[in-house]
């Protein structure tokens, strides 16, 4: 241990606060269902909420403020500067706009100029396309693109659809017992 930690450390492990366990956090409220994502960064999700709404990251917007500072200069001695700062205007719209709404009876998609809601009983399944990004399959060749839903966010859509399907991580996990030891 660093002498900069500092945290605790009980003398027995045994005798230790239960709410200072590692996992204790995630029992301590049973109203939430907890979803693994990359690198443990868990989405909290209560459970009988009404709605999950995924969206792009807000940060995104920080960034191209940042790229349209730092191009000023360049954007000034052209003569039609204004049209090159219509990029990122719009990109900002879009980051704004788009959106995929999830609750236990429709699925509502978002986009840039059109929005759509269906059902949970037309979809056939999910499919994850390129860059793991998630599609909802509604008939033969129709397919739905969920923007801002990537294959890591399935255990949270899982749980937002009421259970419509089977969450991939807790399905891997009970079909490989063997593994543990």
């Amino acid at each position: 241990m660093s002498s900069t930690d500092d945290r605790a450390v009980p003398a027995d492990p045994t005798s230790a606060d239960p709410q200072s366990a590692p996992g204790a956090s995630q029992q301590v409220d049973g109203e939430l269902a907890w979803t693994p994502r990359v690198r443990d960064e868990g989405r909290k999700l209560r459970v009988g909420s009404r709605a999950l709404v995924f969206k792009p990251s807000r940060l995104t917007i920080f960034a191209i403020l940042v790229a349209v500072v730092g191009s000023t200069p360049l954007v000034f001695s052209l003569p039609w500067f204004w049209v090159v700062l219509v990029a990122p205007v719009a990109a900002i719209a879009w980051i704004l706009r788009v959106r995929t709404t999830v609750d236990p009876d429709t699925l509502t998609v978002r986009g840039a100029f059109s929005s759509r809601t269906v059902d949970w009983d037309d979809v056939r399944g999910l499919r994850i396309g390129s860059r793991s990004r998630v599609s909802a399959v509604l008939g033969e060749d129709d397919d739905l693109v969920l923007p801002a839903v990537h294959a890591r966010d399935l255990p949270a859509l899982s749980v937002a659809s009421g259970g419509r399907f089977a969450d991939p991580a807790a399905v891997g996990d009970a079909e490989d017992p063997a593994e543990d030891h």
